[in-house]
């Protein structure tokens, strides 16, 4: 059974009051008119198989236990399987009454082309049957090798396949994933065409109720510096949004790379904003975009062998993977920080922050100034 409606402000400030009593105050923060929990539940990573989907479920419903309102996929996450895996995870939950539909704010990816479940024994006969055959991709609209696709047709057809695996009939953050990717290998003008005709269609999928907002998913686009071929202007995308969607456009949203090790969207001035550079962080906040930080304990890599410096700087807690999260979520101008969670043990580790206070500027920016003698 499909799980009617999306995210409100009601029911995410629902959620969010009833952990008031065990969370600390700025657990939960209000973006674009929703509470969004400060920690949110990423599934990239992982076999494709019946025992990881089964993590995943559990995971996700562990997570949401605890006070993460905020679940991230993509239709390409596993060949489908972590956006299946959410789907059963949320309708367990609703019909035990742990939350409502409108408590949660459910992000999903379209761009990649997927398989279904498994990698297929013939990749030109599946793309062949599913896509080409159909209709419903054109040889000419492919990028990134053959893996990547933006056209309208494809993108109305992955939101659909995507809310069935959902098991929903909104997704409340649909983004664009690395349409950076084109650029490899198309000519940028007709890039941002493609683009546009992208945005064009999730204003109207906004306006039939398929999705609440829409952004883009980025590895490198906002991180690069500004003359290098595979960067993405912030300020140049939010134009053509409010030229296809007027000042109340719903291009709210990006997702990009933040962590220990790649500081980039803080520290890097690459988009020209009134006059001058600016870091993306800026520019969005400028902007009025949210923006979520993917990685931030960088696929498992900084959970363990921080410096001595990041340890003093983020005192009071017990795992390098808690540091790691905390320096994110502390960010000013980062609204969640997204982590990759397929084992409960993870989450129960993980959302212990949830009672922790975010870092102070004042603290945070000390940690950026304070040398590391001992490490």
């Amino acid at each position: 059974m499909t799980m009617v409606g999306g995210a409100t402000p009601e029911g995410t400030r629902r959620f969010r009051d009833r952990f008031a009593a065990v969370h600390a105050e700025d657990q939960f923060s209000v973006h674009q008119g929703l509470w969004l929990s400060s920690i949110g539940l990423g599934t990239y990573l992982g076999e494709w198989d019946e025992a990881t989907d089964l993590a995943y479920e559990q995971s996700v419903i562990r997570a949401v236990e605890l006070g993460c309102n905020v679940v991230d996929s993509a239709i390409n996450y596993r060949f489908q399987r972590s956006e299946r895996s959410i789907g059963r995870a949320l309708a367990r939950l609703i019909s035990t009454g742990v939350c409502s539909r409108d408590g949660i704010v459910l992000a999903s990816k379209g761009g990649y082309v997927p398989f279904d479940g498994r990698p297929p024994e013939d990749v030109r006969k599946y793309y062949q049957e599913t896509f080409f055959g159909p209709g419903i991709i054109k040889p000419d609209e492919l990028a990134g090798g053959g893996s990547h696709c933006i056209s309208p047709k494809y993108l109305s057809h992955q939101l659909e396949v995507s809310l069935k695996n959902l098991g929903v009939d909104c997704i409340d953050i649909y983004y664009l994933h690395n349409p950076e990717q084109q650029l490899d290998e198309v000519d940028r003008e007709e890039v941002l065409g493609r683009i546009r005709k992208a945005f064009e269609l999730l204003e109207d999928m906004v306006d039939a109720g398929r999705i609440r907002y829409y952004g883009t998913a980025t590895w490198n686009g906002y991180r690069r510096p500004h003359t290098a071929p595979g960067a993405l202007s912030l300020p140049e995308l939010a134009g053509i949004a409010r030229s296809v969607g007027g000042v109340d456009h719903h291009f709210r949203f990006i997702q990009l790379p933040v962590n220990l090790a790649m500081p980039e969207a803080i520290t890097v001035r690459n988009q020209a904003f009134d006059g001058r550079f600016v870091p993306v962080v800026e520019a969005a906040g400028r902007l009025g975009i949210t923006v979520m930080a993917s990685a931030s304990i960088l696929q498992s890599r900084l959970a363990s062998g921080l410096p001595k410096a990041v340890s003093r700087g983020l005192r009071g807690l017990r795992t390098d993977a808690q540091r790691a999260i905390q320096f994110v979520r502390s960010t000013p101008g980062i609204a969640v920080a997204l982590v990759g969670m397929r084992q409960t043990g993870h989450v129960d580790e993980n959302m212990e922050l949830a009672r922790t206070p975010l870092v102070s500027l004042e603290e945070f920016m000390d940690m950026f100034s304070r040398p590391d003698q001992d490490s």
